[in-house]
């Protein structure tokens, strides 16, 4: 029985190896924590990124004020071009505001007798996956910014 309390007290003061047990614990911590970083820096990149098209497009509108749908496509493939987005993922379209009410409308002259407002409409749609998604972790993040331009 004393040779086994000795034998487990030499065990007990051994330290060989306990370095990479230590390692192999702490290491996959740390790459998800990096990996997670990462992710999440891309993420934000990207929202800045169209949060500034979207800016650049209000911009144009502003300057240019697209009456035609030519001059609507051309703002449209100006920010394209910029974000990289498809055709599909960026819309402008013209919407109107009656009098001093908050809902937009789709069509002119619907305001009946009231005052109203012209609007150019900009929607920017995209959806980033990360890593994480290949395991079964979430679904990727969907970006919709939009942007509401006063013409008239």
């Amino acid at each position: 029985m004393i040779r086994a309390l000795a034998r487990l007290a030499c065990i007990r003061r051994n330290e060989d190896g306990s370095m990479v047990i230590e390692t192999a614990l702490v290491a996959p911590v740390l790459l998800v924590l990096a990996l997670g970083g990462f992710e999440v820096s891309s993420m934000v990149s990207r929202q800045t990124e169209l949060q500034t098209a979207a800016a650049e497009s209000a911009a144009i509108v502003r300057a240019v004020i697209p009456e035609t749908a030519e001059e609507r496509t051309t703002v449209r493939d100006i920010l394209v071009t910029s974000t990289g987005l498809t055709n599909e993922q960026v819309t402008i379209s013209e919407v109107y505001r009656c009098g001093a009410g908050d809902a937009y409308k789709t069509t002119a002259g619907s305001c009946g007798g009231g005052t109203e407002y012209k609007f150019i409409k900009v929607d920017l749609t995209d959806t980033y996956q990360p890593v994480w998604t290949k395991f079964g972790l979430t679904s990727g993040i969907n970006y919709n910014i939009t942007r509401t331009v006063q013409i008239g």
